[in-house]
């Protein structure tokens, strides 16, 4: 417990490291928020952070192929991720990001699947991610097939965040 504490430390004091010395891209409003919340938390206690502007820090581990409307953000000491969603065209994360540091905020939010959707989210991923071959990539709307592929289930919900800015680290 010690270890992932000491790690999570020196991982958010790099970040926090890397965002005063300004050498990070801004997207949108850019990042806001001085204080991250980590994502474990975030998906650990969602119903604490529903409705509420949230900053995270992490890994980009995935970007929308098609239009850059939305990244995955990644704690790499826990494998736990967020999907930061903007709105098409307002903002358009590079698909060369992936592997790059990123801090990003917006509103947290939840979305209930039917069950039908969450089969169907089942099926979509033992399918090995067909939005991985440029299917829409608006996993947001739970009418959908496939919404928020990457996101965790909890009780027929997935989260994500409604992006307002973030800042990609070079």
């Amino acid at each position: 417990m010690k270890r992932v504490a000491v790690i999570t430390l020196v991982f958010a004091l790099s970040v926090a490291s890397t965002v005063l010395a300004g050498d990070g891209t801004n997207y949108g409003d850019g990042v806001t928020i001085d204080a991250a919340v980590p994502v474990e938390t975030l998906l650990s206690s969602p119903d604490d952070y529903i409705g509420k502007a949230v900053r995270v820090d992490g890994v980009i581990t995935g970007v929308c192929k098609k239009r850059g409307c939305w990244m995955q953000i990644t704690d790499p000491d826990t494998g736990n991720g967020v999907r930061i969603k903007v709105d098409d065209g307002v903002i358009v994360f590079p698909y060369t990001a992936m592997g790059k540091k990123a801090s990003a905020e917006g509103v947290f939010d939840a979305v209930t699947l039917t069950p039908e959707q969450v089969e169907a989210r089942a099926a979509q991923q033992a399918a090995d991610h067909a939005h991985a071959e440029g299917e829409s990539c608006d996993k947001t709307d739970p009418e959908q097939e496939g919404a928020g592929c990457d996101a965790p289930v909890q009780d027929n919900r997935i989260f994500m965040i409604h992006g307002t800015g973030a800042v990609i680290y070079s």
